[in-house]
């Protein structure tokens, strides 16, 4: 076996994982601060292990001097969404990019072409460009978009792959099918109340705002020294918070905000 310097083979791979969870999370905030709904619930990334490059590499037939080209996840993000439907917005966003700060090599479907065993997931395989100490550097990865059902699924069949060495008993691969049956039909359900799932989680966020923001004020007046003002507020705050009551709680956030600008005004 060729003998490489594994540390410096995997730094271009370790920086574009995280080069593509920085894009991806921050399409998320960005989004999520427009206040419109984004498809992506959180990203994840890795690079693969020495070991699982060497078996791969064994698997495939791929020489050690063109793993470059002949593995194409050796680095590899994971984008999970809440509902089946967010994954084609999440392909069409990539697609979008096209061209522009990643090349799309090949897509594999395997949402609506779900594997024998019950594996669903969406991969793209792109070229992506790292900028090196010794210039540009464009390198394969793999980008997967799943739900949240899917990667659970996705996760234990792992687990048990490498427990009995892709060897799986047929009893517990008939219950891992089974199970796939079962997160296909959570998904399946999900879909059918989305929109009530995310108004309430609208809802939840605008409180959260709120909240927050009630608190900073309540914080600014005991910290300018109006502590009867910053009591008072605070006993409307604690009274409203029982009740949950977004409506009260947005003018009570106004009433406090033209409190502290006309007290600021003042002094």
């Amino acid at each position: 076996m060729e003998i490489r310097d594994w540390d410096k083979f995997l730094i271009p791979y370790e920086q574009a994982v995280e080069e593509l969870k920085v894009k991806f999370r921050s399409i998320r905030s960005e989004l999520r601060k427009k206040d419109e709904y984004s498809p992506i619930e959180f990203v994840t990334g890795r690079v693969k292990k020495v070991s699982s490059i060497l078996e791969k590499a064994r698997k495939l037939q791929v020489p050690m001097d063109q793993l470059e080209t002949g593995i194409e996840d050796i680095a590899g993000i994971r984008i999970m969404c809440q509902f089946v439907e967010d994954i084609q917005k999440m392909v069409e966003m990539i697609h979008q990019r096209n061209g522009k700060d990643l090349i799309i090599v090949y897509e594999k479907d395997y949402v609506s072409n779900q594997k024998e065993s019950g594996y669903r997931s969406y991969h793209i395989i792109i070229n992506y460009p790292v900028q090196t100490a010794e210039g540009e550097r464009w390198i394969l990865a793999e980008i997967q978009i799943r739900t949240l059902a899917m990667n659970f699924w996705a996760t234990i069949e792992h687990s048990l792959n490498y427990k009995y060495r892709k060897n799986i008993p047929e009893k517990v691969r008939s219950r891992l099918k089974k199970a796939a049956e079962a997160a296909y039909l959570l998904d399946q359900e999900m879909s059918e109340i989305r929109e009530e799932i995310k108004e309430a989680q609208k809802l939840f966020e605008i409180k959260s705002q709120l909240v927050s923001n009630i608190l900073q004020s309540i914080h600014q007046l005991y910290r300018q020294g109006h502590v009867s003002e910053a009591s008072f507020f605070q006993e409307r705050f604690n009274q409203l918070w029982e009740m949950g009551d977004i409506h009260e709680l947005r003018r009570l956030r106004d009433e406090m905000n033209g409190k502290l600008n006309s007290m600021n005004g003042d002094s």
